[in-house]
């Protein structure tokens, strides 16, 4: 699981009261997810295993969710024009592309467990989804950790120290709680590659525990997010600067008609000459020869 601080200067997807109550819904539902995440892997030691499989599907639905309004928002930023990927590197390669790997990744862990959960209900004539259901087991954390790893390689410019802690401190939980799962999910097909077991016995005491640590440190960052959010959105000050020449400077520069930012200096400083009056000559000024300063004052 991932959760983006958007590199740009906002994440324009609405009016900023509605985004605002948006970036604190999603991040709420994220921690929901994560409690569920945690209550789903201890229910596998009850008396009801199948319970604890429903609750890892609804967990890992919340988190495509949770991934898709990251996705739209960031597409959004950029009005949806996808050509204008190929001028930005940064959000084509991390703010669209983490996302999408970390849905892919919460699918295959849903349809892992769905594959389970079918056979549990349907008796043992599914053996052939045993296998599938394993091998997705492992490949949705390790697009998790493949996400993880590629949203640590954002880029700032002069961003402020105190929001690069906060973001670290979301990144770092997702990052080893993704690779605590894909441990757990790799050391738990190999041993049940040595037994003849079906059904729920197929999830191994290993991958419960190592299940519930990676759960507690999602909801760390889960609940490092919900902070890191408040302070974006409260505080001005704490903002991660935009990336200059982006997909989205030059979207908004096509809006607003804005030139290159040196002729539009030159264009606010520099303010209509007053008319000359009859039988006046107009004073001839060369730039070459006359200072700076002194052509500040007289304009």
């Amino acid at each position: 699981m991932v959760k983006l601080a958007s590199a740009r200067e906002s994440r324009i997807y609405g009016p900023r009261l509605s985004r605002n109550r948006a970036e604190y819904t999603n991040a709420g539902l994220y921690v929901f997810a994560t409690i569920v995440l945690l209550t789903g892997f201890a229910a596998e030691f009850s008396w009801e295993p199948k319970s604890g499989l429903v609750l890892l599907l609804i967990a890992s639905a919340l988190i495509m969710v949770v991934n898709a309004h990251d996705l739209l928002a960031h597409l959004a930023g950029f009005d949806y024009r996808f050509p204008l990927m190929e001028f930005d590197v940064q959000l084509a390669l991390v703010e669209f592309a983490v996302p999408v790997v970390q849905i892919l990744g919460s699918l295959l862990l849903f349809l892992g467990i769905l594959f389970l959960f079918i056979q549990k209900e349907k008796g043992f004539g599914f053996f052939k989804l045993e296998k599938h259901a394993l091998n997705m087991l492992i490949a949705g954390p390790v697009l998790w950790v493949l996400g993880s790893i590629h949203n640590l390689c954002q880029i700032y410019e002069r961003a402020d120290g105190h929001v690069q802690i906060l973001q670290q401190s979301v990144q770092l939980p997702f990052l080893m709680g993704s690779l605590l799962l894909m441990v757990g999910a790799i050391i738990n097909c190999r041993e049940q590659a040595r037994k003849m077991q079906h059904g729920l016995d197929l999830l191994g005491s290993t991958w419960v525990w190592l299940g519930i640590g990676a759960s507690i440190l999602f909801f760390v960052g889960g609940i490092t997010n919900v902070v890191k959010v408040f302070k974006m959105q409260q505080l001005n000050v704490l903002r991660l600067e935009k990336l200059r020449g982006g997909a989205q400077e030059r979207l908004v520069q096509e809006r607003e008609g804005h030139v290159p930012l040196i002729i539009e200096e030159q264009q606010r400083i520099k303010k209509p000459a007053a008319p000359v009056a009859a039988g006046e000559t107009e004073p001839a000024i060369v730039g070459s020869q006359t200072p700076y300063k002194d052509v500040l004052v007289r304009n």
